[in-house]
């Protein structure tokens, strides 16, 4: 959700933050649907490693990927449940399994800098830029590039 603030030119853009991997991450508000712990994912046969299986997330089937693979990140610990943030893309639902959850943010547009030229080739195909908080860099996730490299992967 893009807010514009009275009295001031700035637009907000709202986001919610998530970790996966030690980086901080920030996906618009507007894309997601929700924030759930995933339960009984069955695996899918011959997916691809970044699709972790399917679940039933009241009544709908919501494809999760692993985010962490999608990186080129080494696994979580398993004594660590992933935590999921529901998007969609062209009526479908996905679940994108992060490390943990963390606070909505209303940043600037203004602040909103390009991908610097030494973020990873990986973070940077999913990224539509990033924010400087303090001493920490927020790497905004594209949704649309992550979901359409996953269903290239998916038809593949």
């Amino acid at each position: 959700m893009t807010m514009v603030n009275q009295g001031s030119e700035s637009a907000f853009t709202e986001y919610v933050t998530a970790t996966i991997g030690g980086q901080l991450f920030g996906l618009p508000i507007s894309r997601v649907q929700d924030v759930f712990k995933p339960e009984r994912l069955t695996r899918v046969p011959l997916a691809s490693n970044d699709v972790a299986g399917v679940l039933n997330l009241r009544g709908r089937i919501v494809t999760a990927i692993e985010m962490r693979a999608r990186l080129g990140l080494p696994k979580q610990e398993a004594d660590r449940p992933p935590m999921a943030v529901g998007v969609e893309l062209r009526g479908e639902s996905y679940g994108l399994l992060i490390d943990s959850i963390g606070e909505v943010m209303a940043l600037p547009d203004d602040s909103r800098e390009v991908n610097p030229a030494n973020l990873d080739a990986r973070m940077t195909e999913m990224s539509a830029g990033v924010h400087r908080l303090d001493g920490q860099l927020m790497v905004v996730l594209d949704v649309d590039r992550i979901l359409e490299i996953a269903s290239d992967k998916l038809a593949a």
